[in-house]
């Protein structure tokens, strides 16, 4: 029998298989409009996921979580919430149990103060993307660099001032307009995520960060954290796919 676990994201769609000792079997990850188009299908006014035409065993145990759980009916898989996922995951990705998890997503950022493996509060931002994946990608796609090069620069940053993913990107073209340094501007935009961040972080007690999300791959963000924050920043091994595990995770037997 095999724990699967799947993150139904805003921008892509995470699967994890785990054994019943807990080892990673699988991971794939999907755009997530592909992912319905392929797999999923309207019934009865519900738009509903096809499990058979995703070579799922009927006895392996089936956990969903993420943006999309409750617009998407899975029949016959359990759901649980994405904070809980993420700490879950976090846990069995790190051994960690205190710690300030940091969710940084395709469009929305989470951050859970976690003691003790239990959650002691949540803070989320989903009402602007300024501190999301795709603010960074609208910043790479104006100054037409790849997320690669973004994520390699974050010394002497300039200060992007607006709180707004659309305006931040009139602010940045105007920075470089004026003759800033590339490496300053993009070490700003870097520095700007995190400060839309800090001040959540700031309410919890000091305790090491783990981050999660496909922006724990920009290594500048992780630098500027551990800087800013005083603290030591975790990456797990697959930050992207931590919900899933996390999902995964809570049908495992007590070993």
């Amino acid at each position: 029998m095999n724990y699967i676990g799947i993150d139904l994201g805003s921008r892509s769609v995470k699967r994890v298989v785990l054994n019943e000792t807990g080892s990673l079997v699988s991971a794939n990850i999907e755009d997530t409009l592909k992912f319905y188009q392929d797999f999923g299908q309207l019934r009865s006014g519900h738009f509903s996921l096809d499990l058979s035409r995703l070579n799922i065993d009927p006895l392996d145990s089936i956990v969903s979580t993420g943006y999309g759980k409750h617009q998407v009916i899975i029949e016959g898989v359990s759901r649980i919430s994405e904070q809980k996922a993420h700490v879950l995951g976090a846990i069995h990705q790190t051994g960690r149990h205190d710690f300030i998890l940091v969710d940084i997503g395709g469009q929305d950022t989470k951050v859970i103060g976690v003691r003790s493996g239990q959650i002691l509060d949540v803070h989320m931002n989903d009402k602007c993307g300024s501190s999301s994946g795709r603010y960074l990608e609208n910043m790479a796609n104006v100054l037409a660099i790849s997320l690669d090069e973004l994520s390699q620069y974050y010394e002497d940053p300039i200060e992007i001032a607006s709180t707004c993913a659309i305006f931040g990107e009139s602010e940045v073209l105007g920075r470089f307009f004026e003759g800033q340094p590339l490496s300053r501007i993009l070490a700003g935009i870097n520095l700007s995520v995190v400060r839309r961040v800090e001040h959540q972080i700031h309410s919890f007690p000091s305790m090491p960060i783990v981050l999660v999300g496909g922006v724990a791959k920009n290594s500048a963000i992780r630098h500027i954290l551990g800087r800013e924050m005083r603290v030591e920043v975790i990456v797990p091994e697959l930050p992207q796919f931590n919900g899933a595990i996390g999902a995964a995770k809570i049908s495992l037997p007590l070993l």
